[in-house]
């Protein structure tokens, strides 16, 4: 029984990987970085987005937003008035409600996606701390936000979404003021799960970190496309991007399964 549950999973894992090469060959060919954006509900990711992407089409950086949720449109019309592409993806329509975005949803909704105006896509993941983290989409580059209202021990109950991240935004640090909040201990177990994560704090509502945060987003076209010697390795599910006198590589051939408890 145990052995049958196990082997589903991996079926599942390894027809989604599949398809995330699929998205990964399509974004290739536009030359469009594409940005798995992830967190727990409430942590602030759409109103993240709101100050960073703000006039930033205007200074040349052409993003895109595919925007996740299981329904309605609220934060993509929240998103649609800052003049940028943004296409809603609904999971319970014909996807059961399902709590993740996996690569054949996002498949889906690429008729859609104008990749041809685009330099970065951002696909806004649906808001959880479990799932998103185990399904690839065909992105280039991960980012968590946690909120400093979520405890400083979320790296530790929740490991697997912070070890796929390479950025980790602490959000909402205006409220630091209000709370028994430690967030050098949250900063810590981040790094004590993923030594190579590049920390942020962030307030969307003062606008503190936001600059830092934009520029990151603003970098990722030259980081990954405009190498000659740029390369993606998909039979092995395995990603490396030279940059000049090093490269780095992130390899997926292995799975962590994560479930919250019932």
């Amino acid at each position: 029984m145990h052995r049958t549950k196990v082997r589903v999973v991996e079926d599942a894992l390894d027809a989604n990987n599949t398809i995330a090469q699929a998205n990964r060959a399509d974004f290739d060919r536009e030359h469009v970085t594409v940005i798995n954006l992830m967190s727990a509900p409430g942590a602030g990711k759409t109103t993240l987005l709101e100050r960073a992407l703000d006039g930033i089409a205007e200074e040349g950086t052409r993003i895109g937003v595919l925007e996740g949720d299981v329904q309605g449109s609220f934060d993509a019309d929240r998103l649609a008035v800052l003049n940028i592409p943004v296409v809603q993806l609904n999971t319970d329509n014909g996807f059961g409600g399902e709590c993740h975005l996996d690569a054949n949803m996002v498949r889906s909704a690429l008729p859609g996606v104008p990749l041809p105006e685009m330099d970065v896509l951002i696909v806004e993941n649906v808001g959880n701390l479990v799932c998103p983290a185990e399904f690839r989409i065909g992105e280039d580059a991960r980012i968590m936000v946690c909120s400093v209202t979520e405890g400083e021990d979320k790296p530790l109950k929740y490991p697997l979404m912070f070890r796929a991240c390479e950025l980790v935004v602490i959000n909402k640090i205006d409220l630091l003021q209000y709370l028994e909040f430690d967030v050098d201990r949250l900063e810590a177990n981040i790094l004590q799960v993923n030594p190579q994560a590049t920390v942020m704090r962030t307030s969307a509502k003062t606008g503190e970190g936001i600059d830092a945060f934009r520029a990151w987003l603003k970098a990722q076209p030259t980081r990954f496309f405009e190498d000659d010697d740029h390369e993606h390795e998909h039979g092995e599910h395995t990603h490396t991007h030279s940059h000049g006198a090093h490269s780095h590589s992130h390899e997926h051939a292995d799975h962590d399964h994560e479930h919250a408890p019932a």
